[in-house]
């Protein structure tokens, strides 16, 4: 219980980044302790265990990325989702969630919005090395780590996740991309 005390303050602050919302961030957090708990005979010891549970932190959230595709993928068949069903109801709206409206001046809101869509329309790789390097402050070398790849793929990774939120963000600043 101390673990999940000391340590769900960044994981949690993780997840938010990776996921974008509040509610979804929540739930990746909740998942990356019960997984910790239930593989915690797993754990080494060798390693921090916040570095071991950012790494059950990303790992669930690339999961849930994949399944997501997949998901979206059936979502344009009628009978899965996409357009009226085959018993004659609609699909469901796509509501937003209102939790997600924030006191913040409404410009200041909207280039948060513009940046928060810039990196969900990133590569989940991509994104999941620009949002530890950028938002959680690790260096290219603990992202290696956390996402067992080479540093220079890491490197690389983040280079282009840049470039793309970049040229998402140009026209909305008024720039080219």
């Amino acid at each position: 219980m101390e673990l999940v005390r000391r340590h769900s303050p960044k994981i949690f602050g993780l997840a938010l980044r990776l996921c974008g919302n509040p509610v979804d961030g929540e739930d990746l957090a909740q998942e990356t302790f019960i997984a910790a708990y239930r593989r915690f005979d797993q754990f080494r010891g060798d390693a921090d265990f916040g570095s071991w549970a950012y790494r059950i932190c990303v790992n669930l959230w690339k999961n849930r990325v994949r399944y997501e595709k997949r998901r979206a993928f059936w979502k344009h068949i009628p009978f899965f989702g996409g357009g009226d069903r085959d018993d004659g109801d609609p699909k469901p709206l796509d509501i937003a969630d209102p939790r997600d409206v924030t006191d913040a001046p409404a410009e200041a809101s909207e280039r948060r919005r513009w940046v928060r869509d810039a990196i969900a329309g990133l590569h989940p790789e991509e994104r999941a090395a620009l949002v530890l390097r950028e938002m959680e402050d690790k260096s290219y070398e603990e992202i290696a780590e956390l996402l067992g790849v080479p540093l220079g793929t890491v490197k690389s990774r983040i280079a282009r996740a840049r470039q793309a939120v970049k040229a998402r963000l140009a026209p909305f600043l008024g720039e080219k991309p």
